[in-house]
């Protein structure tokens, strides 16, 4: 594919094939070659296995758990596409590993967002491609261009199909409320707040909930869902303010720890994710729904390749 002057290359890390098979599916095109291995002490190892001078190349790799080997791994990507001469190098991280660490909360604390973001540049990364980063000011930590696609309307078009148009919205924070209402709006939904207390790391308290939720069905929406205390404890404080049934929808399924004894044992009757980052098969019960958003990744690749306007993806 070399309609544009340089030829269209798709690579992917070893942390989603399967989503990068998909992109190139969509794309109608072959995804390019790479061979992964380890050294015998552990260290990554791999080779870029066809030319890439002067290509348009675009690396796929989510940075999730393993987030430590999967960063590393792209970060030599980077590095052997960018000494092989490629013209432009297009970074695809559909879920940004430590994007929660974009602050500091108390002295001496370190921003390691920020750190990742400046180690993909000095790798080699031209452009980057991702999807509702957890909070989106994370874009300004990266002196290149970054592309912020939104999962919101392949959400909430899942929701309309399952009868759920004008049921009430609500954020697990007030924090989450912009998240929540663009969701809101496409459902004809109101909105309502989970007002919670964190007194730790992974651990929530529920408080009240702010707005009415009495005989209507809720959905909580979030970016991502990581161990599931918060929606879990949500879901159940819902219910007990009267709700009709809880549903909950998240961009990224982290799925850490005991995520999935909580989901099984919780009141929650339907947890929607994407494949931004692989679902397992021990992870795949019943209440999990995984929606697709290759097609999305894929235009969004198109259009930066052809040289279009991407920002229709975000609306």
């Amino acid at each position: 594919m070399r309609p544009f002057g340089h030829e269209l290359k798709v690579f992917s890390g070893t942390a989603h094939p399967a989503f990068a098979r998909r992109i190139c599916s969509e794309l109608g095109i072959e995804q390019s070659k790479t061979k992964h291995y380890r050294f015998s002490d552990g260290e990554i190892g791999l080779s870029i296995e066809e030319s890439v001078r002067g290509a348009d190349a675009f690396v796929i790799q989510p940075t999730c758990n393993p987030v430590n080997e999967n960063l590393v791994e792209l970060l030599i990507m980077l590095d052997a596409l960018k000494r092989a001469s490629a013209f432009r190098i297009n970074v695809v991280i559909p879920y940004f590993g430590y994007a929660r660490q974009d602050r500091k909360t108390k002295p001496r604390d370190p921003i390691s967002a920020k750190l990742v973001a400046n180690l993909l540049t000095e790798a080699g990364a031209d452009r980057v491609i991702s999807a509702d980063l957890h909070a989106g000011q994370l874009q300004g930590f990266f002196d290149i261009p970054v592309d912020h696609l939104k999962a919101a309307p392949i959400l909430a078009q899942h929701l309309d199909a399952r009868g759920l148009r004008g049921c009430v919205i609500v954020s697990p924070d007030v924090g989450g409320v912009t998240r929540a209402r663009v969701i809101a709006e496409h459902l004809d939904a109101t909105l309502a707040i989970v007002d919670k207390r964190r007194p730790r790391p992974n651990v929530s308290e529920v408080m009240n909930i702010i707005g009415e939720v009495k005989g209507k069905p809720c959905v909580i929406v979030d970016d991502l869902v990581d161990t599931a205390g918060t929606i879990v404890q949500a879901a159940a404080a819902l219910l007990d303010a009267g709700a009709t049934e809880v549903r909950a929808c998240c961009t990224h399924g982290v799925l850490s720890g005991q995520a999935i004894e909580r989901l099984k044992s919780s009141v929650i009757k339907e947890l929607v994710i994407t494949n931004t980052i692989p679902v397992s098969a021990h992870d795949n019960i019943d209440k999990i729904t995984v929606l697709s958003v290759a097609p999305l990744f894929a235009e969004a690749i198109r259009r930066i390749y052809e040289e279009l306007s991407v920002s229709i993806l975000f609306e």
